[in-house]
């Protein structure tokens, strides 16, 4: 039995992800379009994920608002939150929000093209929010001190969230791969007194691993996934190993909803690629993501006081032959692999019913057509009488031609 997985990068329970129109769309939200019942909230339950971090997607330099959630499979997406988690925002770095690959014929390009243009992007919206914080700290300041008869700023839904950010009430995840734009985007942090939570994939994350340390900033990677675009040419496998021994809490995510189903295994994979121990291996998808989250008094770990989220294997959940008999959230078991072996034949059962009362309602008994009416024959109008020639007349008359 280990603490629950942590996912701490996942698109599940989402009805949409990129909002890519923008390059600055902080003003949507992932909370508003949840789908309690994506089936792959169940699958990732099975394979032992009890909360997850809800990510808009990477096309944009600021993305939508993020969400983590406890993977409460049945319930309604009201109930899918982590209670008392901090809210998050998704940035992106690179060829995702620079949109070289996106180019439509015939239609302008979307600003930024380039990664100056994605890093001036970040803090052009900065500058904006800064300015927009100090309106309204203006404002309550002169409301507190009793002055009647004020006009409030006017609300710009797009740049509270990020002075949130600045306040320190908002977490931000950033996609990112080069070792030059993690750079650039700490400096941006630095400047504007916020600080990055994880960076999300961090491919290269191993090139600046003592900048990362040094400002306390976390790296949510992948296993060992990489020249599968141009940016991730210079991954390697041992990238979470090596940034964990320089001090950085490092976790491993999915970013795919089957992934989230081995977990266990990626997270193992570091035992070969860096020689991490047992322990440092199974914390890359427990304890740290919660750490990352904020969200590790209550998860993350099997301590007493904490959420009873945990996942039972039938082995060592790092072996490859690890596989979840149970997984329980908040002390339920929303998972339980005996019972869902001994229901498949009853879902087969009535998948079959369903199949064949559909196809019976496709077959509509042929109805009997009425024999057509033949138009009614009108009598045809009399052949009209020849004028008569002029020796035609004299014929008539007994002459002879």
């Amino acid at each position: 039995m280990i603490p629950g997985i942590i996912d701490c990068h996942s698109h599940i329970a989402a009805e949409a992800i990129n909002e890519g129109s923008v390059s600055v769309s902080s003003m949507v939200n992932m909370e508003e379009v949840l789908d309690p019942d994506d089936i792959d909230i169940y699958r990732d339950l099975a394979g032992g994920v009890t909360s997850a971090n809800i990510l808009h997607g990477s096309a944009n330099s600021i993305g939508g608002q993020t969400l983590v959630i406890k993977l409460r499979w049945g319930q309604p997406a009201s109930k899918l939150p982590f209670e008392g988690a901090m809210p998050g925002i998704k940035f992106a770095l690179g060829e995702n929000p620079k949109r070289s690959n996106f180019s439509i014929p015939g239609q302008p390009r979307r600003y930024p093209a380039t990664r100056m243009g994605v890093e001036e992007t970040i803090r052009a919206a900065f500058s904006e929010a800064r300015d927009y914080k100090k309106a309204w700290d203006d404002y309550n300041k002169r409301v507190a001190a009793g002055e009647k008869n004020l006009i409030p700023p006017r609300r710009d839904l797009k740049l509270e969230p990020l002075v949130e950010v600045l306040e320190g009430k908002r977490y931000v995840h950033s996609h990112c791969y080069r070792e030059d734009e993690i750079l650039m985007l700490l400096r941006v942090a630095k400047e504007f007194g916020f600080k990055v939570r994880p960076f999300q994939h961090v491919l290269e994350g191993y090139k600046v691993a003592d900048e990362l340390a040094s400002a306390g900033v976390g790296a949510s990677t992948f296993s060992d996934w990489w020249a599968y675009k141009v940016e991730a040419y210079d991954a390697i496998p041992s990238n979470a190993a090596l940034m964990t021994r320089r001090g950085v809490i490092v976790s491993i995510n999915s970013d795919d909803a089957e992934e989230a189903t081995h977990l266990n295994q990626e997270a193992a994979k570091s035992m070969k690629y860096g020689s991490l121990s047992h322990d440092e291996a199974l914390k890359l998808v427990t304890l740290n993501p919660a750490i990352q989250l904020g969200i590790d008094k209550r998860v993350g770990s099997i301590d007493v006081g904490k959420d009873a989220d945990l996942a039972v294997y039938n082995h060592d959940p790092l072996s490859a032959y690890a596989v979840v008999q149970k997984t329980l959230i908040d002390g339920r078991v929303y998972f339980d692999r005996e019972k869902d072996i001994a229901n498949r034949a009853e879902i087969e059962k009535e998948k079959k019913a369903l199949t064949e009362k559909l196809k019976q309602a496709e077959k509509k008994p042929e109805e009997k057509k009425a024999p057509e009416k033949k138009p009614e024959e009108k009598p045809k109008p009399p052949a009209p009488t020849p004028t008569p020639t002029a020796a035609q007349g004299a014929a008539t008359q007994g002459g002879v031609r």
